[in-house]
């Protein structure tokens, strides 16, 4: 059986920041309770307009975390929780089970966000899995990913990119053959 690379709650937490990195900040309260749902984040739920800029700074600085160097990425970890006044305290609930909650059950919406996030970037920090957060090595995309391959061998986002390459890759091939005919 093979060992998971990250624990439930932290891949979902990485898997969850880079999707918001890789679409437009939110500018509704619906886009940022569409988000909130999608992700099956608890704690109070977002409920005013005052939520959306907080979620679109918070989201910028989630951005700054994908593809920077391991010492920014540690400060901007380490700000991230600092400015929560993060605590972290194991919590049994479900579908997660035990796992670490570092923002109190009664934070708002962005405080979880950057909390979560922090600390799922320092589990990957902390056990040597930083270089699997990255970005789309295709030209013309900057999507973040988290790569869950066993041999840590992704390249490409979730998107079209992968298959995109591929087939310019066999078409170059294509072309290379029968000019050496």
């Amino acid at each position: 059986m093979s060992q998971a690379v990250f624990t439930h709650d932290t891949e979902l937490s990485l898997r969850a920041a880079a999707a918001l990195v890789n679409t437009p900040a939110p500018e509704t309260l619906d886009a940022v309770i569409a988000f909130f749902e999608s992700w099956g984040w608890t704690g109070p739920r977002p409920e005013n307009a005052a939520v959306v800029p907080v979620v679109g700074r918070v989201r910028q600085r989630i951005a700054g975390l994908w593809g920077a160097p391991m010492e920014v990425a540690v400060d901007i970890t380490n700000g991230l929780l600092r400015d929560a006044h993060a605590c972290p305290q194991l919590v049994n609930h479900e579908p997660v089970g035990w796992h670490v909650h570092a923002a109190p059950p009664e934070s708002d919406f962005p405080t979880r966000l950057a909390v979560d996030t922090a600390m799922a970037f320092a589990d990957a920090i902390r056990t040597g899995a930083y270089s699997r957060l990255r970005r789309c090595a295709a030209a013309d995309c900057d999507d973040a990913f988290v790569d869950l391959s066993k041999n840590r061998s992704r390249k490409f986002c979730d998107g079209t990119c992968g298959t995109k390459a591929a087939a310019a890759a066999y078409r170059a091939r294509a072309r290379e053959s029968v000019s050496q005919d």
